[in-house]
């Protein structure tokens, strides 16, 4: 079973055939909340150039992604993981899989990306955003386009990089590993210009 639902992911995302950018966000900031209508505008953005999107499938910013896409008429993948509490995969996907295993999670996510989005959120944020930059700073993956959407929400975070810099923690070269935008249109705009074939 778990071979099987291993393939099947693999399989449809290798079979799209429109560039994927991998967006992140929290499922707490619904309908109403301004990252959700960042969110909706990226994903609107990115399929009217395009590109299509790929999220965890779940509420909040996921939705507002997969649902700019979609309503856009673009590819809209969601990657729902299993969950004791079950998250609720949103309607807005082209492409609805549904995951058992965190680490097989991670790698669509990566594997079938040209880029990397990563719109207001915590933990799980994060986390994806820790283990994206890790994979590029140690050459396991193509120097891929990284935006932390959002200036203002991400600012804080970027100083205390800065802080791990001064520490000599990461060296100045990995605070060049992502760039902080504003707006979906920045964000199509160097994709276009940075992203590697597929």
């Amino acid at each position: 079973m778990d071979e099987e639902y291993n393939k099947k992911g693999y399989e449809t995302l290798s079979e799209i055939e429109v560039p994927l950018v991998s967006v992140f966000g929290s499922a707490r900031f619904g309908e109403g909340h301004p990252a959700y209508a960042l969110g909706y505008r990226l994903g609107q953005a990115l399929a009217r150039a395009g590109f299509g999107v790929v999220t965890g499938g779940g509420p909040g910013v996921m939705e507002a992604v997969n649902r700019g896409a979609y309503e856009a008429g673009g590819v809209s993948v969601g990657l729902n993981i299993e969950l004791p509490h079950e998250q609720k995969p949103n309607s807005y996907q082209t492409h609805a899989l549904s995951l058992r295993y965190f680490f097989v999670r991670k790698v669509l996510f990566v594997r079938y990306a040209v880029g990397f989005v990563f719109l207001p959120g915590g933990f799980g944020t994060l986390d994806e955003l820790s283990e994206v930059l890790v994979l590029i700073q140690t050459e396991k993956v193509h120097r891929f386009p990284v935006f932390l959407m959002d200036r203002g929400y991400w600012e804080g975070l970027v100083r205390w990089l800065a802080f791990l810099r001064d520490q000599k923690a990461v060296g100045p070269e990995d605070l060049q590993l992502f760039h902080l935008v504003d707006e979906p249109e920045e964000v199509v705009k160097a994709l276009k210009a940075e992203a590697p074939p597929r």
